[in-house]
């Protein structure tokens, strides 16, 4: 069997270049930093391919991450994103605590994206969030994952696709550091034999599937980012709901232009139901932008409204010295998405390009001045929360 395997690893990965040739359909394909961002882009989606196709599979389930820890697909900085392969066939427990977090929601798909080249049809797609079905805040809980409803079974219990072949979960805080992320496992309640050693057939397999996910993920991801590019251009908001994405959920995309003595002023009305919303800045190639060390999302709990109760957020590459400084790491041009989740209206913000030196001019009278000393205490307190949240 060795002598049939290739000499040198490099020999299973050649399809990683499917991903550098996705650079076609960027919005500069021929700057070099775009280069530098895509060769980037196809490491965070390789690093993590690896949990996808060798952490676990469907008779041995284990939570394994999905976007938070590399960034990539814009995951929302108020969610953590976690997965296990599954099969429709088998039965499943999921069981922990529910943790205070805004949500904690169960998506299950035939297939998980970056895992194929056309999406399978159908998908499988079923969701359950748990505020639905009464888990209180803080308790205890169990819930059966099962194409059918086992006999006699009268807990919690969810169907899932007799396809499925992945779960995904996400919970979602709005106060970082005071909030509380759930505790979960995951196990398959069907007899099952012990979790074997993989064989060099199915070791290289794997490898080159892992190869191939991150052209297939920019293939799909960059579709989506050019398509508002198409539609309404630079700096105007177009709301989408998002197939695979919480039902309850409304987007608001736009992609971001602005010169380096400039600021891009976002203002909307706030709902007057909201249970959750935020707005976060991502790349030009659909990844989010430096959360942890870098202000580049904010949200309901976090954010501070005017006097008029209007929100206003303020892009620019340097500080404005103004509340809700979204800061875009050094990019001049990439996306943005905010999300209403299940309010009662559904605004549409707008973005007003200014220089940045009138930018006083263009915001309410009694907008407050925050200091180089208060911003660093911002930062300070987002970091420390962030990085006491389970994100590997």
């Amino acid at each position: 069997m060795n002598s049939e395997i290739a000499p040198t690893i490099l020999s299973y990965l050649a399809d990683l270049e499917g991903a550098v040739g996705n650079l076609k359909d960027t919005w500069h394909p021929d700057d070099p930093e775009y280069r530098a961002d895509i060769y980037r882009q196809t490491m965070t989606s390789l690093s993590y391919s690896y949990f996808m196709y060798f952490h676990a599979d469907a008779e041995h389930p284990d939570w394994a991450p999905l976007w938070n820890p590399v960034f990539t697909l814009q995951p929302n900085p108020d969610d953590i994103y976690v997965q296990s392969p599954i099969r429709g066939d088998l039965t499943y427990r999921v069981s922990g605590n529910r943790g205070t977090c805004k949500i904690l929601s169960f998506t299950t798909q035939a297939a998980l994206s970056g895992t194929y080249d056309d999406p399978p049809v159908p998908n499988g797609h079923n969701e359950l969030d748990t505020n639905d079905i009464g888990i209180e805040l803080g308790s205890d809980f169990e819930i059966i994952f099962s194409a059918e409803r086992p006999a006699g079974y009268q807990g919690h219990w969810a169907p899932i696709h007799p396809q499925a072949g992945g779960l995904y979960t996400r919970y979602r805080l709005y106060d970082w550091a005071n909030e509380v992320d759930p505790v979960l496992s995951i196990e398959c309640l069907d007899k099952v034999p012990p979790k074997q050693r993989l064989s060099p057939e199915e070791i290289l397999t794997r490898i080159q599937e892992m190869a191939k996910f991150p052209a297939r993920k920019t293939k799909q991801y960059f579709k989506m980012q050019n398509g508002v590019m198409e539609r309404v251009g630079y700096n105007v908001f177009e709301p989408i709901r998002m197939a695979g994405a919480l039902v309850k959920q409304t987007y608001w995309p736009a992609n971001f232009q602005l010169d380096e003595d400039e600021a891009l002023i976002i203002e909307t009305e706030i709902p007057e139901r909201a249970p959750y919303w935020n707005v976060q800045l991502n790349d030009p190639l659909f990844n989010a932008l430096e959360y942890v060390h870098r202000l580049s999302s904010t949200n309901g709990a976090m954010a501070t409204l005017s006097s008029d109760g209007r929100f206003r957020a303020v892009i620019a590459l340097e500080d404005p010295g103004v509340p809700n400084w979204l800061d875009p790491a050094g990019y001049k041009e990439g996306g943005i998405y905010g999300r209403w989740y299940d309010c009662d209206s559904e605004p549409l913000p707008t973005i007003k390009r200014v220089k940045l030196a009138s930018l006083r001019d263009h915001l309410p009278s009694d907008t407050p001045v925050v200091t180089p000393e208060q911003r660093a205490e911002e930062l300070r307190i987002r970091v420390r929360a962030c990085q006491r949240r389970r994100r590997w």
